[in-house]
């Protein structure tokens, strides 16, 4: 110890190669235990950081609280990036690693994991590993990213897509043609490609399903060599397997799905502002999209109520506020509902609405710092426009599991309204974080009355 300590003094880089060679540790509660139910005050403790118009829940609630399986080695890090869904009974999340190319690490490849949550059993299910399902050749790429939504369709499957995990590996050099459009049947465990490369040689951070008419809507990230750069936006059949359009100036990383209509709506470019002009894709006319006349903020988007109305929120930080929007889905009118933050954190990067369409919950500090203000489950009343939180759950979680939630891009409200499950990344006492956990919290009665 002394010698790696006067090695550490002399060669900095020392210490840091010590450090990386520390045995990965698989997370795992206390005892063995699968999954951990509690019920605290220490729920509703605020911290300093809470704004003066928010308010807390009277009631604490339930929760249950597990691990991922299937992180048994290092994922540099394991996270969750795409968003996730509660239907007929059951919550389907994804979680990834870092790797991408088979055969740059010796010991292992870059891959997807979906899984399917009982809350009954309070058991989760591996349904799919990305890198089993592909089984390329060592040296081909392999993605370690689910970065867009999880959807069900109405013919009983789920559908996703792939992103890189490592930025430096969508060339030739690993074989790369373009990112996956999977289906995964829940009943079966079955998984099965749909499309590789329905715009070629781009990765696919962003995607929503429309479930009755079984179009997969798209916004890509260029790999290395591809006849088109830049963020291009495309709508797939993946019915009749039948690419209906594709072309630039593509939403980054959210849209709006109007089940009602079958439209699709989405806010061009990067969207680092508080909001831009909203686009419109109506499969029924086909053709480019066009500009609508509104202006909506959206780095995320709720499913669409049944009286029609879907709850965007814009891009915060770097100086610029969180904010909440409504948008009508029959007139396309937009209304500014508030800010969204509760504290210091503003990034969200997932948003729900409850079964009434009157509740809103989401998590501020997706991409971590969230537990600065207490790691906060937020609601919001769109009827009052006012923010509850309606739990704390760090220092909780910390002190009792070693289980930093610092953030999620991974939310879904139950349709019975009565959970809001989220997975986090948590770091279990790095700074940042290294694995994946979910926290599915009953929602008292009295706060959503």
């Amino acid at each position: 110890m002394r010698v790696a300590l006067f090695l550490a003094f002399l060669f900095p880089a020392a210490l840091v190669a010590q450090k990386k060679a520390e045995p990965w540790v698989t997370p795992a509660l206390p005892d063995g235990k699968a999954f951990a139910t509690d019920t605290s005050d220490a729920f509703l403790k605020p911290t300093a950081t809470l704004k003066a118009d928010v308010t807390i829940a009277k009631t604490p609630p339930t929760i249950d609280f597990l691990f991922y399986p299937g992180q048994t080695y290092a994922g540099k890090p394991w996270s969750n990036w795409g968003d996730s869904l509660a239907h007929s009974g059951k919550y389907y999340a994804s979680i990834g690693d870092h790797h991408a190319a088979n055969g740059r690490d010796k010991d292992h490849t870059g891959t997807g994991f979906v899984f399917e949550y009982d809350p009954e059993k309070k058991t989760l299910r591996q349904l799919a590993d990305l890198a089993k399902v592909l089984n390329l050749p060592a040296g081909h790429y392999v993605p370690g990213k689910i970065h867009g939504r999880l959807d069900m369709g109405d013919d009983g499957w789920l559908y996703f897509a792939t992103h890189r995990g490592s930025t430096t590996v969508t060339t030739d050099l690993y074989h790369y043609e373009g990112d996956w459009i999977f289906r995964c049947d829940p009943k079966s465990g079955k998984t099965e490609i749909v499309v590789r490369g329905p715009v070629p040689k781009h990765c696919i951070p962003n995607s929503v399903l429309d479930p009755k008419r079984l179009i997969f809507y798209g916004g890509t990230a260029p790999g290395t060599g591809g006849e088109n750069d830049g963020i291009q936006f495309f709508a797939y059949d993946v019915r009749q397997k039948k690419l209906l359009y594709s072309g630039p100036d593509g939403p980054s990383r959210y849209m709006i799905l109007a089940k009602s209509t079958g439209r699709l709506y989405y806010v061009p470019g990067k969207e680092e502002g508080l909001s831009g002009p909203l686009m419109r894709f109506d499969p029924e006319k086909g053709g480019p999209p066009v500009k609508t006349s509104a202006t909506i903020g959206l780095r995320a988007a709720t499913q669409e109520t049944d009286d029609g109305f879907v709850y965007t929120v814009s891009k915060g930080g770097k100086g610029s506020e969180a904010m909440l929007w409504s948008f009508n889905t029959k007139t396309e009118q937009v209304e500014k509902l508030g800010n969204a933050s509760v504290g210091t954190q503003a990034y969200i990067a997932s948003i729900d609405v409850d079964p009434t369409g009157r509740y809103l919950y989401y998590v501020p500090g997706a991409h971590g710092g969230g537990d600065v203000d207490g790691s906060p489950v937020v609601q919001f009343d769109v009827q009052t426009k006012t923010k509850k939180v309606i739990a704390f759950l760090h220092p909780f979680y910390k002190d009792k599991y070693g289980a930093t939630l610092q953030g999620t891009f991974s939310s879904a409200v139950d349709p019975k309204g009565d959970k809001l499950y989220v997975t986090w990344n948590v770091s279990r006492g790095g700074r940042v974080w290294d694995s994946c956990a979910l926290s599915v919290i009953h929602i008292p009665e009295s706060e959503r009355k």
